[in-house]
């Protein structure tokens, strides 16, 4: 079995897999906190119960923290370019061509 050498074409291409897919994962993580904030927050205007407001208020305290938290390891890891939109755009429009080679492959 031959040793792959380092930098070849199969090689970039798996790492570049595998930063889409923290990405991937990183996103819908975020996606998913950002809707858990979201339904907690109306969750706590429909609900009558003192008790059960309170609990939802914890819960939506905890939803922030991981939304927050999840958002700055992405800014961290160059993930998510939340205070320039045009290196977003530029961001995204890489993802997306990165994605399409793969999908041919």
């Amino acid at each position: 079995m031959a040793k792959k050498e380092k930098g070849t074409k199969k090689e970039n291409t798996q790492d570049e897999m595998a930063v889409v897919d923290d990405l991937v994962i990183a996103t819908d993580f975020l996606v998913t906190a950002k809707a858990a904030v979201r339904n907690l927050a109306v969750a706590i205007t429909e609900t009558a119960t003192p008790s059960v407001k309170k609990v939802l208020r914890r819960e939506l305290d905890i939803a922030i923290d991981t939304h927050d938290k999840i958002a700055q390891y992405m800014i961290k890891n160059e993930m998510y370019h939340a205070y320039d939109i045009d290196e977003q755009v530029e961001h995204d429009l890489k993802k997306a061509d990165m994605a399409l080679k793969m999908a041919k492959k």
